[in-house]
């Protein structure tokens, strides 16, 4: 169990050693222990809330690796999302991030949103928007929105190819059912393959992951009772997740909101006891020789998603699983492991970090010669593709849609 107690912070300096920021910009405003520090001597009124104060715990990736590496066990997570809550209702939010949180707070908001921008998308000519970026991301590779969302292109309940062999929920995310149908449809068809009856809840919705990071935890807390709801689902053997900050979502930090935001124990326990990312459970549930398929032979590199490595605690499971298949040469890439500066929206708020970040990844990536550049985050996905020049001939996909 982590603690929430900031005393317990030793200053030892581990967390500056694996903070993505701090690398870049080497301030020691910057690492995660002057962040506690901070919040600290907010606690005890010896700093006073204020626009600088907030723009330090904001710029900061939440991508969990100085809690992974904290020897006195802090859940930084939580105090930084709690101090984000204070800073937020002090100082307000910028207008983009309040118009995203408006939207994710409420279903049919996203899908009239990504409706209306797939319509956008088909209609408004490429030379109009070629001047426009998100950040460091040019608008046009953004990617195409899906002509209909995921979750009404398949049936709710989906059955397996051959003899069942069990029940798995599926919660796709918003990124999978508006903008990366080919992850979904890849997902769904190895789960089939592999014997399973795959349930995807229709009542689904944003996991609430981009609200809490941004201190918007009362807008967050109708969809976490409506996931809760529609998850809680018995016989059933695993929840399965494309995107592991989704699944991060689901196992961690429902769980540690349990008591602020009074949730059913019971439920959330059990919940976070079966998520699941889709390439563990494919290494765990089946012989995974037997989905590939060989009639291709593809260079490949491989960019580990920080909430995969600390969230949901599998760090080497694509990895193996890319190794051992016969039609992909797996080339590592140097930094497989750090941070991309994607961070939700990191690369949207703090262009010249994430810049500096992905500048590097794209290097390494380059390096090894690789046609496809895998990851499991739709946002590193989104991140590392918007950043690719026209001449680096490499595309990123999901790695479930090379099997």
């Amino acid at each position: 169990m982590k603690s929430t107690v900031l005393q317990n912070c030793n200053k030892c300096g581990l967390c500056l050693s694996v903070c993505p920021t701090y690398k870049v910009l080497n301030q020691e405003h910057a690492s995660p222990r002057a962040r506690l520090q901070l919040i600290n001597f907010y606690k005890d009124k010896k700093v006073l809330s204020s626009i600088g104060l907030k723009e330090i715990i904001s710029k900061c990736l939440m991508c969990g690796s100085c809690a992974a590496i904290c020897p006195s066990g802090i859940n930084h997570y939580s105090q930084f999302m709690e101090m984000r809550t204070k800073m937020r209702h002090d100082h307000g939010e910028k207008v983009a991030i309040k118009s995203l949180i408006f939207l994710l707070a409420k279903e049919y908001r996203i899908r009239l949103a990504a409706g209306f921008a797939e319509f956008s998308q088909r209609i408004i000519p490429d030379n109009f928007i070629e001047k426009y970026n998100l950040g460091n991301i040019p608008v046009k590779k953004f990617p195409k929105l899906n002509k209909k969302p995921l979750r009404k292109a398949v049936p709710e309940i989906i059955s397996p190819e051959k003899s069942k062999k069990g029940t798995v929920l599926y919660f796709t995310g918003c990124a999978t059912n508006y903008a990366f149908d080919g992850t979904g449809f890849a997902t769904i068809k190895i789960l089939k393959q592999m014997g399973s009856e795959v349930i995807i809840p229709e009542k689904q919705t944003c996991c609430g992951i981009p609200m809490l990071f941004h201190g918007a935890r009362d807008q967050a807390e109708k969809n976490i009772l409506i996931n809760i709801e529609c998850l809680s689902q018995d016989d059933v053997k695993a929840i399965i997740v494309d995107c592991p900050t989704c699944g991060s979502a689901l196992k961690n930090e429902y769980p540690a909101l349990q008591k602020q935001l009074n949730l059913d124990d019971t439920a959330v326990q059990k919940i976070s006891s079966k998520v699941i990312d889709i390439m563990s459970f494919i290494l765990q549930e089946s012989d995974h020789t037997d989905l590939f398929e060989t009639s291709v032979k593809m260079k490949v590199t491989y960019h580990l998603p920080c909430h995969l490595k600390n969230g949901l605690k599998s760090s080497y499971n694509t990895e193996k699983i890319l190794r051992e298949h016969p039609g992909l040469e797996y080339i590592q890439a140097e930094d497989v492991d750090e941070c991309c500066g994607g961070g939700g929206t990191f690369f949207y708020e703090y262009p010249e970090i994430s810049k500096q970040m992905v500048a590097t990844k794209l290097k390494n990536a380059r390096s090894t010669g690789a046609e496809v550049w895998l990851t499991d985050c739709p946002v590193c996905r989104i991140n590392l593709s918007g950043n690719l020049k026209e001449k680096d001939n490499m595309i990123v996909k999901h790695p479930v849609e090379m099997l």
